[in-house]
């Protein structure tokens, strides 16, 4: 059952959501141009932060919009385990003996994987994902 204009617009409350989509519709993203605009706009929300629910609900989508875009139009080639894992030990400032007492793998199998010899188990990469605050999508299989 579709709501009437003023119906949607009733009430105390205004609609941030539809002001959002106003702004900038909800469609597939078509252009270097568009992701840029998309982009600004997520920056804004997140910066402001304290968004009510509509206006979370249009930038979830608006975020999943730039990642599909993003994905089709620049793919990024995959990294081996070896250069995320450094990526995400520089990033925050660890050396391998730190990760390893951290996590509970051995130093010897952090430097394997490091220098690309060893690759990671599924769960090395369960374990260094929780740690990192990462999916395990990150880690190649």
């Amino acid at each position: 059952m579709a709501l009437s204009t003023e119906t949607a617009h009733a009430g105390p409350e205004h609609d941030h959501y539809l002001d959002l989509v106003r702004r900038f519709p909800l469609r597939p993203i078509r252009s270097d141009e568009g992701l840029a605009q998309a982009i600004a706009l997520i920056d804004t929300l997140i910066i402001r932060g304290d968004l009510d629910s509509g206006e979370q609900d249009y930038l979830d989508v608006l975020t999943d919009l730039v990642e599909k875009y993003e994905a089709d139009a620049h793919p990024m080639a995959p990294v081996s385990d070896a250069v995320m894992l450094r990526h995400l030990m520089e990033a925050r400032g660890i050396t391998q003996s730190k990760l390893a007492d951290d996590v509970g793998i051995a130093v010897s199998t952090i430097c394997e994987a490091l220098a690309g010899k060893r690759p990671l188990t599924r769960r090395h990469i369960r374990v260094l994902a929780k740690y990192f605050g990462v999916s395990p999508a990150v880690f190649p299989i």
